[in-house]
């Protein structure tokens, strides 16, 4: 008995002392671990935010009619460049029977009204000339004559410009001739022969006849989310990019920010606004879609490292790397950074460029290495 206890026990020490033996071979064929290091380098970092919205004038002025009718004659379109003042279309009234009538029976009153003075004014000239009455009488009645000849002449215009938008003697004055009242290009014309029209007056804004606007000055317009209103403020410079203008840029100045936001989609939204410094050279339609990159803050040409090499520490939470001083040997650096795109950090002191540091990521070394 005490023989068979004492075999197994050996075997099970071999067994064990075999294992141990093989684990340390095993151990000892692993490949070491190494590291791999970088340098820093020389970067321009811009630290931004991204809107999205499009390119608009920054005045648009819609042209209304002052009557109501049917579109005559159109004399522009779209893309045209007008002056104050230029003809744009024409307008055929359809006159009210109301307003018609009236301005007809106003030719009766002021036509029955003038017989009345022509027949008065004869009279009192014939007892002038026998010198019954005195000069200053007669001049009164004349006074009197020539009203009457011109109420009569007004209800005639009165009676025209009813039926037909215009009367003799207004010119270009006349409301069926709509014009433009500010220089600009024309972006639009909504109207085409043969449409209704509206009058533009106190109980209704009128039929938009055409828009202009100045197309050399264009601003952007666009949104940004609560979480980056923080950041920004007026005055910071803009690189707009739009999408139907390839491998360009526009510069802009963000001179707006409203001071309430509206929810969409389940989240607030700021509205901006930034003047664009035109090139001369392109051609910016309105209403294109853009993004604007707002530049928060910008450093050139300045010692910067990936984000990704930077360690923190557990307890004071500040930034350090660790820097390579032999072989397989690596010392802590405390660092003090600057502004970060989400890439590259900049490094205000604790390292240069020569320094070699750690990336995080143990790999191992492959043979012959």
């Amino acid at each position: 008995m005490k023989k068979s206890v004492t075999i197994f026990i050996l075997i099970f020490i071999v067994i064990t002392f075999s294992g141990a033996m093989y684990y340390l071979y095993q151990k000892n064929a692993e490949d070491p671990v190494v590291y791999k290091t970088e340098k820093a380098s020389i970067e321009t970092i811009i630290k931004k935010t991204v809107a999205t919205g499009s390119i608009i004038p920054l005045e648009e002025v819609l042209i209304k009619p002052n009557i109501s009718g049917v579109i005559e004659e159109i004399y522009v379109e779209g893309g045209d460049i007008l002056k104050a003042n230029d003809l744009i279309a024409k307008i055929k009234v359809i006159p009210n029977l109301s307003a018609l009538n009236n301005a007809k029976n106003a030719i009766q009153t002021a036509k029955i009204s003038l017989d009345n003075e022509s027949r008065n004014f004869n009279r009192q000239k014939g007892l002038f000339a026998k010198g019954v009455i005195s000069r200053q009488d007669l001049e009164r009645v004349e006074v009197s004559y020539d009203q009457a000849k011109q109420s009569y002449k007004a209800a005639n215009q009165n009676y025209d410009i009813v039926k037909t938008g215009s009367t003799s003697g207004l010119g270009n004055s006349a409301n069926t001739l709509i014009r433009s009242t500010v220089s600009g290009m024309v972006l639009e014309m909504p109207v085409e022969v043969g449409n209704q029209v509206i009058e533009s007056n106190n109980f209704n804004e009128g039929t938009t006849i055409a828009a202009l606007a100045d197309v050399n000055k264009m601003i952007f317009e666009g949104k940004v989310d609560e979480s980056e209103i923080d950041k920004i403020k007026e005055g910071l410079p803009l690189e707009i990019t739009v999408g139907a203008i390839e491998n360009t840029k526009f510069n802009a100045v963000l001179d707006y920010i409203a001071p309430k936001g509206k929810l969409e989609n389940g989240a607030v939204q700021f509205e901006i606004k930034g003047t664009l410094n035109k090139q001369d050279s392109t051609f910016i339609r309105a209403g294109l879609s853009a993004n604007a990159s707002i530049i928060l803050a910008k450093v050139d040409s300045v010692i910067a490292i990936k984000e990704a090499l930077l360690q923190f520490d557990v307890e004071t939470k500040n930034p350090f790397v660790e820097i390579k001083t032999g072989d397989k040997e690596f010392e802590r650096k405390d660092v003090k950074t600057g502004i970060s795109n989400g890439i590259f950090v900049q490094i205000l002191e604790g390292i240069t460029l020569e320094d070699e540091i750690k990336v995080w990521n143990a790999i191992k070394a492959q043979n012959g290495n």
